[in-house]
C-alpha cells in the first residue's frame, strides 16, 4: 500500500479549512449584512444596512441575506422582499440567546436581533419584520432588551413577525420576548416551524387565510421570565394561540404554558376556523381551549393535553353561546385541578372520543366534569377518573350520546335536555356480588 503524500494530506487539511468556512458562511450567501455597513455591536442602529442588504438581494433575482454572529440592534422596522432569505447562524430554534450577564468576558454567540422600534405601539403598528411572498426568516433570536420582567405591565409592541402573501415562512427562531409574537394573518400556504419563545400578550394568531397553513413544532414556554410581576400579568391577560378563518389549517406538536387562554377559536370578519390540530398542548392555563366558533367541516383536536388551574373557575374546554360549528377531541387527556372538564354551550357540535378525564371539581362543592347547556353533544369510550358526577345535560341540548364510558363509582349522569338523548352502556367500577349487594 503506498503511504500518504505531503500534498495529499495538505490537500485534505484545506478541503476541511473549506468545509468549516461553508459552514461558517453558506454558499448561497451572496449578501452579508457586513458589507452593508451593519455593527452587530449592540449599539449602532442597523436597520438601514438590513434593509439595504435585502433589497439587494431582490433587485438581483432574489437570494440569501446572512446575518452572523452578532448582537444586532434595530430602531425602526423591516419589510423583507419576495424571494429573499434573512439567515442567522441557527439551524434549530436557540434558547436564551439574548440575554446576556453583562459580563465582558463572555463571548458574542449566535444571532441577536435587540428590538427597540416600536415600542408603546400595539399591535396595530408595523412588525418589526415583514414577510412577503417566498420570504424567509431562518436562525435568530429575536429579543426586546427593554422589557423588564418585574413589570407589573408589559410594555406594548406591535408584532414582531408578521406573515404575508404566498408562501412565507419563519423557520428555526426564537422570539424570546415578544408583546405580540406571530401575525399569520392574509397569507397563503404560510410555514410557522420550529419556533419557540415567550410572547406576553398574543403568542400567535392566524386568519384570512385561504389555503393550507401550516405551523409545527411551535412552543411557548416562560424560559424569559418565569415566576415574576410580568409573568403574572402574562396568566391574567396572555393567549398563546388565536385562530380566525382558515380553511384547512395544519397545527401539530405546539405548546403553550401560563396564559390566560391557550387555544382560542374566534369569528372574524372573514369567517373561522377547520382544520387538523394534531398533538396540541396547553398547561397551566384559566383555559386550555377556548372556541367561540368553528366551520361545519370541524375544528378535529387529536392527541391532545391539555391542564387547567389559574384563576377563578379554572374550564379545560370553554364552547360559548355563540358557536354553530363542530369540534371534536379524540384521545385527548385533560387534568387540573380545574372546576370542570368542559363547559359546552351554544347550537354547534362537541364530541369527546376515547378521551381521559381527570381532576375536576377543585373546590368543595360538587361539581360534574362536563356541563352541556346547548347543541349537540357527544361523549364516548373515555374515562372519568374521579368519583364525582359525570355529567350534566341542561334544557338547551337538542341531541346528546354517552355511550360506553368508564366511570369512577356510581353513575352520574343527568339528563335535562329538551331534545333526543341516548344514555347506554356506561360501566362504573362498582362491582356488585351474586345477591345484587355491593
Amino acid at each position: 500500500m503506498r503511504g500518504i503524500s505531503a500534498i495529499a494530506v495538505i490537500a485534505a487539511v484545506a478541503a476541511g479549512w473549506a468545509a468549516a468556512e461553508a459552514i461558517e458562511t453558506p454558499r448561497d450567501a451572496q449578501w452579508n449584512v457586513l458589507d452593508f455597513g451593519a455593527a452587530g455591536d449592540g449599539e449602532t442602529d442597523d436597520t438601514a444596512a438590513f434593509q439595504e442588504a435585502m433589497d439587494a438581494a431582490w433587485a438581483a433575482g432574489g437570494g440569501v441575506v446572512w446575518a452572523p454572529t452578532g448582537e444586532y440592534l434595530f430602531e425602526g422596522s423591516l419589510d423583507m422582499p419576495r424571494e429573499v432569505t434573512l439567515r442567522g447562524v441557527y439551524h434549530y430554534a436557540p434558547a436564551h440567546a439574548g440575554i446576556r450577564d453583562g459580563s465582558d468576558e463572555l463571548p458574542e454567540y449566535g444571532t441577536v436581533f435587540l428590538v427597540r422600534g416600536g415600542r408603546g405601539q400595539d399591535e396595530s403598528g408595523t412588525p418589526f419584520i415583514t414577510l412577503n411572498n417566498n420570504s424567509t426568516l431562518q436562525g435568530v433570536c429575536v429579543y426586546y432588551p427593554d422589557q423588564d420582567p418585574e413589570g407589573p405591565e408589559p410594555v406594548p409592541y406591535p408584532y414582531a413577525v408578521a406573515m404575508r402573501g404566498n408562501n412565507p415562512a419563519l423557520i428555526d427562531v426564537e422570539l424570546l420576548n415578544p408583546y405580540n409574537g406571530v401575525d399569520a394573518r392574509r397569507n397563503q400556504r404560510a410555514l410557522v416551524r420550529n419556533v419557540h419563545g415567550q410572547p406576553i400578550h398574543i403568542g400567535l394568531i392566524a386568519d384570512a387565510i385561504y389555503d393550507i397553513g401550516r405551523i409545527e413544532n411551535v412552543h411557548w414556554n416562560p424560559w424569559w421570565s418565569l415566576g415574576t410581576p410580568l409573568y403574572e400579568w402574562q396568566e391574567q391577560n396572555g393567549t398563546a394561540f388565536i385562530f380566525g378563518r382558515s380553511d384547512w389549517h395544519y397545527v401539530h406538536n405546539t405548546f403553550a404554558f401560563g396564559y390566560h387562554v391557550g387555544y382560542h377559536f374566534i369569528a372574524t370578519d372573514t369567517g373561522a376556523t377547520n382544520g387538523n390540530f394534531l398533538g396540541i398542548g396547553a398547561d397551566r392555563c384559566h383555559t386550555a381551549v377556548l372556541v367561540e366558533a368553528s366551520f361545519p367541516y370541524g375544528l378535529l383536536i387529536t392527541n391532545g393535553k391539555f391542564v387547567s388551574f389559574e384563576g377563578e373557575e379554572p374550564v379545560m374546554v370553554r364552547v360559548t353561546d355563540e358557536h354553530e360549528g363542530v369540534v371534536r377531541f379524540v384521545n385527548c387527556s385533560f387534568w387540573g385541578p380545574a372546576d370542570r372538564i368542559a363547559i359546552i354551550d351554544g347550537e354547534g357540535t362537541v364530541a369527546f372520543g376515547d378521551c381521559n378525564f381527570h381532576m375536576w371539581g377543585r373546590h368543595d362543592e360538587p361539581k360534574e366534569a362536563i356541563l352541556a347547556r346547548g347543541g349537540s353533544v357527544m361523549v364516548r369510550g373515555s374515562e372519568f377518573h374521579q368519583d364525582l358526577p359525570q355529567i350534566t345535560l341542561e334544557e338547551g341540548v337538542t341531541r346528546a350520546i354517552i355511550t360506553e364510558n368508564f366511570l369512577r363509582g356510581e353513575e352520574r349522569i343527568v339528563n335535562n335536555a329538551a331534545g333526543n338523548v341516548i344514555i347506554a352502556n356506561n360501566v362504573t367500577d362498582i362491582v356488585e356480588d351474586a345477591g345484587g349487594e355491593e
